[in-house]
């Protein structure tokens, strides 16, 4: 099979000139715009079918008829990726699987710039943080983005906006839901989990401003698979406040401050046992961004420094403490319609506190090119040099051609992407207390892709793409010696997505993908084979929407921590419905959500509880 793959892979690359890896994607998740301008996968503002990568965009359209619902959940609905834990107990630890990838090969961007744990065990970031409410818009860059965003960015690129000030003086908005939060087997429909957000902004001249504040709380489920009624309580609080500031039409600059504050009940997972442990966290994180228009192009400044304090409280207490500081000045020039170039210099500086404290600091140059002809061939490839303080200088770049066929009411376009990504070691991983190896080796990663798409009109948009992925020195955790270790075999994961986004009749659309992954070199933990996502979504009229949607998680392995043997997991199918009407146009909704329809019990993780059938009753208030 590899070895039909790669020849397939070959052939393909001579055909289509390498193809540009546009796929275009809008997965389950129902969006309203066929051809909206990206930016993440090059940084220029683009139509998708000149767009050099695998891009899935969730809109603010989107994101309105979807209250209610957790950043894990709408990303575990993108093709390609598997959020594990995203359909268990609100408050459980999230494991981010891109293309069988782990989560410290997922980088995420909030506004721009990267934000990460350098305390946690594999420098990721912990989507429990992210308040919905407080976000424009997501795009997802699915494979190798090293060249344009440096580490980590192996698997995937979560790019989050968040939302804009209004142009009036004053603007609100506000919004509380109920739930249930119980499993398959405990349906007792009482309300344990409760969320609220507020917003006011607006401009006044050349200033603007926004005061978020969003609370989450969920009771009411044990984290374990017991016989007990113990419940393990999730809390979370977010306020942000952000101010800007237009000095002339063609220079502007925006300051921003957050604190994100979040508990977690657990219990003890050797000997799967009910205990009274918690984890608390807190976030703090400030920063500015900045830009400046000028004849062809514009020069950005980007700063933001984050501080993570948390604490673990169980028979075995412990602390983390750790920062960062990212600063990235970059430089953006068009020549003409058909020449962008990119230039920039990024700065990072990770530290975190264990005996004494370390850090690690990387210094890298870039640059990119996208160039988008006439013919219908276009361009997008570039390069970085990631000069790490503890591991030198280490390059990536990519190179993604495409070839675009017009037709008469759409386009028909050959992708195609061989890009590079590096991986350092986390501080955790090299100098923690848990099992640290200083003479880990950073991990590389070679993707390659490749596939087609088709668009046809505003109605139908479908694509078909392959994947194929190396990793070297993979970092393992050894439980036997406690102690991680870089893996002496190469990891090989290769796959299928499909997609497909279809506006049949007026006001009804489907969104549907598939996902094949196979992982080998190691037992692939809690990355399903298959995957299936479906959407189904009505505008019943100008005021009324309605969707119901589909969910196919394949088998996958996990471990048992008791015996730490491996351990098969069955397939399950989830239904979902939504509801939600406008009582009065554009101020106020109200919205109605039910998830697993049908009561199905199944296992996300060994010996943890999932969430059964639940109920979620909305309101959202906008004024003036």
């Amino acid at each position: 099979m590899k070895g039909v793959f790669k020849k397939v892979f070959c052939l393909g690359i001579l055909l289509a000139c390498s193809g540009n890896l546009n796929a275009q994607i809008k997965d389950s998740i129902p969006l309203q715009e066929l051809d909206e301008v990206v930016v993440s996968d090059s940084r220029f503002a683009i139509k998708r079918e000149n767009s050099g990568k695998t891009i899935v965009k969730i809109t603010a359209e989107t994101l309105k008829n979807y209250p209610g619902k957790s950043v894990a959940a709408i990303l575990n609905e993108v093709g390609g990726i598997e959020i594990n834990g995203s359909r268990s107990r609100p408050g459980e630890v999230l494991g981010v699987f891109t293309r069988g990838g782990r989560g410290r090969q997922v980088l995420i961007l909030l506004d721009g710039v990267r934000i990460s744990d350098p305390s946690s065990f594999s420098q990721e970031y912990d989507l429990r943080y992210l308040a919905t409410n407080q976000i424009a818009s997501i795009e997802i860059i699915k494979g190798a983005s090293s060249t344009l965003y440096g580490t980590n960015a192996a698997t995937a690129v979560i790019s989050i906006t968040t939302k804009k000030s209004a142009e009036t003086v004053f603007s609100g908005e506000f919004q509380s839901v109920a739930a249930t939060n119980q499993t398959s087997a405990d349906q007792d429909f009482q309300l344990d989990e409760f969320s609220n957000s507020a917003r006011i902004n607006g401009s006044i001249d050349q200033f603007r401003y926004a005061l978020s504040f969003d609370n989450q709380y969920a009771g009411g489920m044990s984290s374990l698979l017991t016989d007990s009624n113990e419940e393990d309580v999730f809390s979370r609080t977010n306020t942000d406040l952000r101010i800007g500031y237009r000095f002339s039409e063609k220079v502007e600059i925006g300051l921003f401050g957050s604190d994100i504050r979040l508990r977690n009940d657990y219990d003890e997972t050797f000997g799967f046992i009910d205990a009274p442990y918690s984890f608390e966290s807190r976030q703090k994180r400030t920063g500015f961004n900045s830009k400046a228009d000028y004849k062809g192009g514009d020069l950005n400044l980007n700063m933001a420094y984050t501080d993570y304090k948390s604490e673990n409280f169980s028979l075995f207490p412990n602390s983390f403490e750790g920062n960062n500081l990212i600063v990235e000045l970059f430089n953006r020039y068009s020549y003409g319609n058909h020449l962008s170039l990119l230039s920039g210099l990024s700065f990072s500086q990770d530290r975190a506190q264990f005996q004494s404290a370390r850090k690690f600091t990387l210094i890298d140059p870039y640059l990119n090119a996208v160039w988008i002809s006439n013919s219908g061939l276009n361009l997008n490839a570039g390069l970085r040099l990631s000069n790490h303080s503890q591991y030198g200088e280490n390059w990536v770049y990519n190179f993604n051609p495409s070839y675009t066929l017009k037709t008469k009411e759409g386009y028909i376009k050959a992708m195609g992407c061989y890009s590079t990504a590096f991986i350092a070691p986390s501080l955790t991983q090299l100098f923690g207390q848990f099992g640290a190896n200083p003479d880990l080796k950073p991990e590389t990663n070679k993707t390659m892709e490749f596939g087609m798409e088709y668009r046809q009109g505003g109605s139908l948009r479908t694509n078909l793409l392959y994947f194929n992925r190396l990793e070297e020195n993979t970092v393992l955790f050894n439980n036997s010696a406690f102690k991680y270790f870089n893996a002496e075999t190469e990891v090989e994961v290769q796959g299928v997505e499909f997609e497909l986004q279809w506006k049949f009749l007026t006001g009804l659309e489907l969104q549907t993908n598939y996902t094949f992954t196979e992982r080998k070199g190691d037992i692939a933990i809690r990355i399903p084979r298959h995957k299936v996502n479906l959407n189904l979504g009505y505008q019943l009229n100008s005021r009324t929407f309605t969707s119901v949607n589909y969910s196919f998680t394949g088998m996958r392995t996990d471990t048992d921590f008791n015996t730490f043997s491996a351990v098969d997991l069955d397939a399950f199918s989830l239904f979902g419905f939504y509801l939600a009407h406008e009582i009065l146009p554009e101020k106020a909704k109200i919205f109605i959500a039910a998830e697993n329809i049908f009561n199905t019990a199944f296992t996300e993780v060994v010996g943890f509880n999932t969430r059964g059938r639940n109920i979620s009753l909305g309101i959202n208030l906008r004024f003036p």
